[in-house]
């Protein structure tokens, strides 16, 4: 008879337990992992001896060791313990460690200390928000270099008539200056991110514009609702007349001025679009003039977004 072969065992070997911190893709955690990128962001943030900055999300503290090499001081706002500890190790018995301070929780809810520059790989989910928490902050700083997502960065700088001017374009550009400074692909980071990425550079204007910003903010909310819609289409809205109505009620009222029987907020806001040229306008095609010429027109008339 012929021999039976015995099968070959194979050793079998159990998979090793990941090491590390495993981040937290909810909490936008992708640590930029590149140097290079890192330095180039500090060279465009021109940070000084005497400067104070602002770290949103410094993750394992690769841009924050960097910073504290450079500057007087390093404010570091996280909301994760785990990467607190991590960094709090990182600088501990060195002589960074006295120049790093480390505020703990959601940026977004708390006040934002004195800073000069703000420089950041910032969590792309808070992109928005964070970055008008910091245009509105007070006093001005320099200068921010943020990381954000490559999309939303192209919508920042957008000028009118282009396809991804928006609302937060016309926002971001009354408040400051702003230009895309570089590209970053997502193998930069760990773990790498679903999208591609850019740093922006921010600085705020100063003097701000003369305007109230919530305001501003009220009108272009309208307008952008339907960007390729005429103003005068967009103002006929049941919601909007209603709003507006109860503002200028309010408006009336603390100007001791007497509302007539047959006032009609469709009609006078009408008469101001025909006035100011801006019946037939769309807002993807107005720019920051337009807009602070229309809300200057509306407010004569006594009528407030805010």
């Amino acid at each position: 008879m012929p021999k039976v072969k015995a099968e070959k065992k194979s050793r079998q070997h159990e998979s090793a337990p990941k090491q590390g911190i495993m981040f937290n893709k909810d909490l936008g955690q992708h640590i930029l992992k590149n140097p290079l990128v890192i330095v180039s962001m500090l060279e465009k943030a021109d940070v000084r001896p005497t400067d104070t900055v602002l770290e949103i999300g410094p993750g394992t503290g690769n841009m924050t060791v960097k910073l504290l090499e450079k500057a007087r001081k390093v404010v570091a706002c996280e909301i994760d313990t785990r990467l607190v500890a991590e960094l709090q190790k990182r600088v501990q018995c060195t002589p960074l460690q006295q120049k790093l301070e480390i505020k703990v929780g959601d940026v977004i809810k708390a006040e934002l200390p004195f800073f000069d520059l703000c420089v950041a790989n910032i969590p792309y989910q808070i992109s928005s928000p964070l970055i008008f928490k910091l245009l509105l902050h007070r006093p001005f700083f320099r200068c921010a270099i943020l990381m954000v997502q490559l999309e939303f960065a192209q919508r920042l700088v957008a000028q009118p008539g282009e396809k991804l001017y928006c609302r937060l374009s016309i926002n971001t550009q009354l408040l400051s200056k702003v230009n895309i400074i570089m590209k970053v692909g997502k193998n930069n980071f760990r773990p790498p991110p679903k999208v591609e990425s850019s740093v922006v550079r921010l600085e705020p204007r100063n003097p701000p514009p003369p305007i109230d910003f919530k305001q501003w903010d009220g009108l272009t909310r309208i307008a952008f609702v339907r960007k390729n819609k005429t103003l005068s289409s967009l103002f006929k809205q049941n919601s909007v007349l209603d709003t507006l109505s109860k503002n200028y009620m309010t408006f009336c009222s603390h100007n001791e001025k007497e509302v007539p029987k047959d006032f009609d907020m469709k009609k006078k806001i009408a008469d101001v679009l025909g006035k100011s040229g801006f019946s037939e306008k769309r807002a993807r095609t107005m720019d920051v003039d337009d807009f602070m010429q229309l809300l200057l027109a509306f407010n004569q008339e006594g009528i407030y977004f805010g």
